[in-house]
């Protein structure tokens, strides 16, 4: 579930009426359209599925915001360095918090560097990925290698429990290699991973004690980004799955480099215990970030299957069937990691949307409508 950070220019527009009025009659319609304009230019008008939007974050790079299971919190990863970290740490927030001009409490130790937090089921824990066993300081992260797109896969990285005061109170994982991107089963019972433990990026699940790990996939490329369905049955991932000789050869060259290139996925889904897997897109290009739609019917994602450059990213839904592909958000940038409430009521998502042209890619929370 890791980054894709995209450095996107745009600008934003806002028309106002002017009409003969008295002064302070003129002053109140000004700032009433403000408002108006500013709340309306966060939605598209073919975005129907937004109701309302709200900013959450100013600046900097925020994604994977999580809810807990009862819908009051959410935990997010962050880089904003007006916060006073230097590279991708835990942030905590309040459903109805928006942060502006402060910073959230920090959840994580501070150190190394943390991804994919998830609530457990009592609302009082999470659990994330972090190097910080092995180092204090932000460790590199290289985007290019040889002229291609590349993600890290940290062997460092292994997957703890905090409570929201951030302090670790179990480690998960021990084994030699990356462990991370856990998210846990809306049932409460289970987590699922990605680990390298085989030698290949493979999801693996376990409980939530860290007992009983099982591993769920077994054919070579990038499994990850793993989600539960709303009824705890099967999951929904990314992968890359190299198919010619040559993908095979690149991919294996670049894994042992603890690198892997994330520009060619596509979504599977399987039961989760890994039976009757199938792969559910064929769009080309990058299609990842999965979440299920409350009904578990449905999965939203992000995609950049038909942008000609790799850019824009925009949300899409498709049913489990692989059909009825619709697409939700039409910005001209960058909208990825959608997760639904709980209740079904919101979604959380990344945007470069309203960031004055800039490289910040912030929280935004959506009112939602089928």
């Amino acid at each position: 579930m890791k980054y894709i950070y995209l450095f996107i220019f745009g600008l934003l527009l806002f028309n106002c009426k002017n009409e003969t009025k008295t002064t302070s009659e003129a002053e109140k319609t000004v700032q009433t359209e403000t408002v108006e304009a500013i709340k309306d230019s966060l939605i598209y008008p073919e975005e129907k599925h937004f109701k309302s939007i709200r900013q959450v974050t100013f600046g900097g790079d925020n994604a994977e915001a999580y809810w807990s299971f009862d819908d009051k919190q959410l935990v997010f990863q962050s880089n904003n360095k007006v916060w006073n970290v230097g590279c991708d740490q835990m942030f905590l927030m309040h459903a109805d918090e928006t942060f502006k001009d402060q910073a959230p409490p920090m959840v994580s130790t501070g150190k190394g560097r943390t991804t994919c937090a998830y609530f457990l089921p009592d609302n009082k824990h999470i659990i994330y990925a972090s190097t910080h066993l092995k180092q204090d300081e932000c460790p590199d992260t290289p985007l290019r290698k040889n002229g291609k797109y590349i993600w890290p896969i940290y062997d460092s990285y292994d997957i703890f429990v905090a409570d929201l005061e951030g302090n670790i109170v179990k480690q998960l994982t021990n084994e030699i290699g990356y462990d991370a991107e856990p998210t846990v089963s809306p049932k409460g019972d289970k987590i699922v991973f990605t680990s390298t433990r085989s030698g290949d990026l493979e999801l693996y699940t376990m409980n939530i004690d860290g007992s009983d790990v099982k591993q769920i996939t077994n054919e070579l490329g990038y499994d990850g980004g793993a989600f539960f369905s709303p009824d705890g049955t099967k999951l929904i991932f990314r992968s890359s799955r190299p198919k010619t000789e040559q993908e095979i050869k690149d991919y294996k060259d670049l894994l042992a480099q603890g690198l892997v290139e994330p520009t060619e996925m596509e979504l599977y889904i399987c039961n989760a215990d890994g039976s009757d897997l199938r792969q559910l897109t064929d769009l080309g290009n990058a299609n990842w970030s999965p979440f299920f739609h409350p009904s578990g019917e449905k999965i939203l994602f992000s995609s950049n299957f038909e942008a000609e450059r790799g850019f824009p990213f925009n949300l899409y839904l498709i049913d489990i069937d692989g059909k009825n592909l619709e697409r939700v958000t039409h910005g001209e940038t960058f909208d990825a990691f959608p997760v639904f409430s709980n209740d079904g009521k919101y979604l959380a998502f990344s945007s470069n949307r309203n960031n004055g042209g800039g490289r910040d890619t912030n929280l935004f929370i959506a009112e939602w409508k089928d």
